[in-house]
């Protein structure tokens, strides 16, 4: 039997080209300093800012809740960073990243996955950078439409 499908397969092979893209996650720092290096072999760039926002606070996931609330009622952080992207830390580490990519591989895509893909102010941080694409959870995909709707508009003036 081995044989027979062995010979099967010896029969059909494959002459053509498939067309796929390779792409990566860009989760912790280091990734997003040595985005140059790392485009050299991808054809696209998603931003894991939820896991990118852990590593560059130094946050645990199993300890936020027990300290989070108390720095946002204390106005110690602007905004829960897991729900409206850290523009001033995390988000420097997004726009080094695709410039960084982008000097590397002109046509580069790059994009946001996570929540912070639903997040208004950070379509607009997303756009601003150029960003290609966001995606988040079902629920705010209404939510993302609008305002990376909203955010080419104001873009354009």
């Amino acid at each position: 039997m081995e044989d027979t499908i062995q010979k099967t397969v010896d029969k059909k092979k494959f002459t053509g080209q498939l067309d796929i893209s390779i792409g990566t996650m860009i989760e912790i720092p280091r990734a997003a300093l040595t985005a140059d290096q790392i485009a050299e072999h991808a054809d696209f760039f998603s931003f894991g800012t939820n896991d990118l926002t852990q590593m560059t606070f130094g946050y645990s996931r199993d300890d936020i809740n027990s300290f989070l609330p108390d720095y946002l009622k204390q106005e110690l952080l602007e905004a829960d960073p897991f729900q409206s992207l850290d523009t001033t830390g995390v988000g420097q580490l997004v726009e080094m990243g695709v410039k960084k990519g982008r000097s590397t591989k002109k046509g580069l895509k790059v994009g946001i996955c996570g929540e912070h893909g639903g997040d208004p102010s950070s379509i607009d941080f997303c756009n601003a950078v150029g960003l290609d694409y966001v995606s988040c959870s079902p629920f705010r995909v209404p939510i993302a439409r609008l305002a990376a709707a909203q955010a080419a508009l104001r873009a354009k003036k």
